[in-house]
């Protein structure tokens, strides 16, 4: 008897042109399996229950197989313009300024109107992590 492990799809979370979120699996994309919410929770439930339709109702073999049979589990990563929906408290120029990126640049990724290359999305999230380690670190 063969045991499968489960396997893992990364899934990015982005804002959605209606300002809800949207979620696609970039590795599933001959699929098409994605999630829409008004929440990001909503949108992670409505991946699931698509997954899961589509282990029942299809047919295909090669499908199925590339679902692992449904026992999946999805890296949840953020696009630049889901990060800044969710995380909306940001002051998004004052963060511009402390990365070194342009203001007007980084308004435009934040609204996902231009996508920032592989060295500007590694630079953000660097200094993301940072700031989260400094913020670990401070006391009242």
């Amino acid at each position: 008897r063969i045991i499968m492990a489960t396997k893992v799809i990364k899934a990015i979370i982005e804002k959605a042109s209606d300002g809800g979120y949207g979620i696609y699996c970039p590795d599933l994309e001959e699929i098409s399996l994605y999630g829409y919410g008004l929440t990001e929770t909503e949108a992670k439930e409505n991946l699931q229950e698509n997954l899961e339709m589509f282990i029942d109702e299809s047919e295909n073999e090669n499908i199925i197989n590339a679902l692992n049979k449904g026992d999946i589990s999805f890296d949840y990563q953020y696009d630049i313009s889901g990060f800044f929906k969710t995380y909306n408290f940001f002051n998004i120029s004052e963060l511009a300024k402390r990365i070194g990126i342009n203001p007007s640049l980084m308004r435009r990724y934040k609204q996902g109107i231009t996508l920032a290359s592989k060295d500007q999305k590694k630079k953000i999230e660097q200094e993301i992590h940072i700031l989260a380690k400094e913020l670990c670190a401070v006391q009242f």
